[in-house]
């Protein structure tokens, strides 16, 4: 391996957007997890309040892979864009979110029953 080689092995955050350099400071917003109910058992958990730095499709592709469930963004017109997803994911999301460094725990809230 030549000294080329090895700077390529920099870590990098793999949900900023491809155009944006390493940032080291993480969110700066709350992180709101909730849960709605849709009709019987059926759930949907959204995600709102992420950094507009973090690409969204990134994550959802990451959440669909890992939680073996769907999932997309949705555009509010009060909340900008939330991430959608299938069933009962919120200690799920909030456990990626820790994982990753995308987020401290005490700015992430998770509502619901």
């Amino acid at each position: 391996m030549n000294a080329n080689e090895l700077l390529n092995l920099q870590q990098k955050d793999p949900f900023l957007f491809s155009g944006q350099g390493d940032e080291t400071e993480i969110q700066d917003s709350v992180i709101h997890i909730r849960i709605q109910q849709r009709n019987g058992k059926k759930t949907l958990t959204t995600v709102q309040g992420l950094s507009e730095q973090y690409d969204k499709k990134k994550l959802i592709k990451h959440f669909k892979k890992e939680f073996a469930c769907n999932g997309t963004v949705v555009e509010h017109l009060e909340y900008g864009e939330v991430i959608q997803l299938q069933g009962d994911q919120r200690n799920n999301v909030k456990d990626v979110l820790i994982r990753f460094q995308l987020a401290k725990e005490e700015q992430i809230k998770v509502h619901g029953f």
